[in-house]
């Protein structure tokens, strides 16, 4: 008897290792317990590694057969087979929407292009029913070519290309609407064009963890290029973003994520290049890393806000190019009640730029307005052009729809919230002079004329007319300027500076050109600390 049952346990024990090296060699298709056993532990590890050739599984790359089906079936299956990589060989996968799921990654080999859909219908708004609610709802959809909920691990990377097809889809998107066909509720009329929750994002990213996105070219989004919220542990490295192909193109959007590094990245985009908002008023960005990146923009380069519920802290922006963009080359703003601190900016050289640094703290929405403090802007250099800097754009910004002269950088709160402890160091700009007052003027008598616009959207042009060349700061505590370099190409009317109702100012190696008028304008302004050299050249407004 006890012979007998050493053998039925030696046969048991024989029958699980067959089945154990059998289910190694093909993966099964339901998910395993793995954190029953380590054995099933190092399975795991070994099948997270699984190469799987797409063509391999009835995807075809001759850039017509739409591949929709295949793909997501494909990666539903690596998903329950615990992981593995879709590889792409040379070739144009045409594709609507896809759904990223845990897992499973994404290799685009040289000459391999991920190619959208120019059909609409192709494309879905995918329901993420745990996100957190959000205020603003006006150019919010999940809508994109690659959508991704709750994935974790994966990355999408390889040397090949992902392009969205994005004016032809959007044209699309017009044609269906004026047809009746597919109507748009929130079609724009004015500037004749589908909104943004009708136009497929490229990316769409929510509540992921630990995804890498590497090495690619990503192209012709219908709307925004990246867009990634609520995510912890991204990163964005050697990227060459083109997303110019209609409106609302921004290149990269970072919503309320932790823990991002956006490396080594060149975008070009027809909005805002790389932009940092917070939807969500109970979260907000935290620990962002941008470097070594080169941005083009017909909006703003590097932009927080304009949606900025929650906030943005602790984030280091540092080694950046900047050229041929309309806006600002460093725009902050918070509008809507969130918190902005902790902010750190350096190493910017940013040419043919229609602004240079913008700092605005308003309410346009939010119960209470928000906070600025703590900002460190250095080493920056910026040439600012007298015309349009982007005018070689085929989709260029609105111009705004007033007359005006030169705008100067600008530092701006509202009555009761000012922003707090700012350093302004090592700064050298180039503005273009050549203001009249026949084309439009504020008398320093007169600077109350400002308005305080504090429920606009915020833009380094929303005051209109303002009466310095170089910095405009109102509502605002302890700010410092030191080593400040300004030049003019051409004569200004305008004092370099004002400064309206500020509350302790340093001034610290400040440089001009020399001028027959006063360069710096006190209004409101106490605890005043300025070189012995700077005194001549203020005047106070009472």
């Amino acid at each position: 008897m006890a012979y007998k049952t050493k053998c039925s346990i030696s046969v048991l024990y024989v029958f699980l290792l067959i089945l154990f090296f059998w289910s190694c060699k093909e993966a099964p298709e339901t998910p395993v317990n793995v954190s029953q056993s380590e054995v099933k532990k190092e399975y795991l590890k070994k099948t997270n590694n699984k190469e799987y050739l797409v063509t391999d599984y009835g995807i075809v790359g001759n850039s017509k057969i739409l591949n929709t089906v295949a793909l997501q079936e494909l990666i539903d299956r690596v998903h329950q087979a615990h992981g593995g990589t879709l590889v792409f060989p040379k070739g144009e996968y045409l594709s609507g929407s896809l759904v990223m799921k845990s897992n499973v990654s994404l290799y685009l080999k040289a000459g391999a292009v991920l190619l959208g859909s120019t059909n609409p219908y192709d494309y879905k708004d995918v329901p993420m029913p745990e996100r957190p609610e959000s205020p603003k709802r006006d150019d919010y959809s999940n809508m994109a070519f690659l959508v991704a909920y709750k994935a974790n691990n994966f990355k999408i990377y390889g040397k090949g290309k992902i392009d969205g097809q994005g004016r032809a889809l959007a044209l699309s998107i017009d044609s269906l609407h004026h047809s009746g066909e597919r109507i748009d509720p929130k079609y724009n009329y004015r500037r004749m064009r589908p909104n943004e929750t009708a136009r497929p994002k490229l990316f769409r990213f929510s509540m992921c963890k630990n995804v890498d996105v590497l090495d690619l070219n990503l192209q012709n989004g219908a709307c925004w290029g990246l867009s990634f919220e609520l995510c912890e542990k991204l990163k964005l490295d050697n990227l060459k973003i083109v997303n110019r192909a209609f409106w609302n193109n921004d290149g990269i959007d970072i919503t309320d994520c932790k823990n991002v590094q956006i490396t080594n990245c060149d975008v070009d985009s027809a909005d805002d290049g790389i932009c940092l908002k917070s939807y969500f008023p109970k979260y907000y960005n935290d620990s962002i890393y941008i470097a070594n990146c080169t941005i083009k923009s017909s909006a703003s380069a590097l932009k927080f806000g304009t949606a900025s519920y929650g906030g943005f802290k602790n984030v280091t922006i540092e080694n950046i190019n900047v050229f041929d963009t309309f806006r600002s080359a460093i725009a902050i703003e918070s509008v809507d009640g969130g918190a902005i601190e902790n902010i750190s900016v350096s190493n910017i050289v940013a040419k043919n730029t229609g602004n240079g640094i913008f700092i605005r703290l308003g309410h346009r929405g939010g119960e209470q307005p928000g906070i600025i403090k703590n900002v460190h802007i250095k080493d920056i250099k910026v040439e600012i052009p007298f015309g349009r800097p982007d005018i070689n754009y085929d989709l260029r910004g609105p111009e705004v729809d007033f007359f005006h002269n030169p705008f100067p950088s600008s530092i701006v709160g509202i009555p009761g919230h000012n922003i707090e402890n700012v350093i302004i160091e090592n700064i050298d700009i180039t503005y273009p002079g050549r203001a009249s007052k026949g084309m439009a003027y504020v008398p320093l008598s007169r600077l109350e004329q400002v308005p305080h616009k504090i429920k606009d959207y915020p833009e380094f042009s929303m005051f209109g007319e303002l009466p310095a060349w170089g910095f405009y700061v109102r509502y605002a505590n302890d700010i410092t300027f030191k080593n400040v370099n300004l030049k003019l190409e051409n004569k200004d009317f305008r004092p370099a500076f004002v400064f309206d109702e500020v509350k302790v100012l340093n001034l610290e190696n400040v440089v001009l050109p020399e001028t027959n008028h006063k360069q710096f304008v006190l209004k409101g302004t106490h605890e005043v600390t300025k070189d012995d050299e700077l005194k001549t050249a203020t005047a106070i407004i009472k």
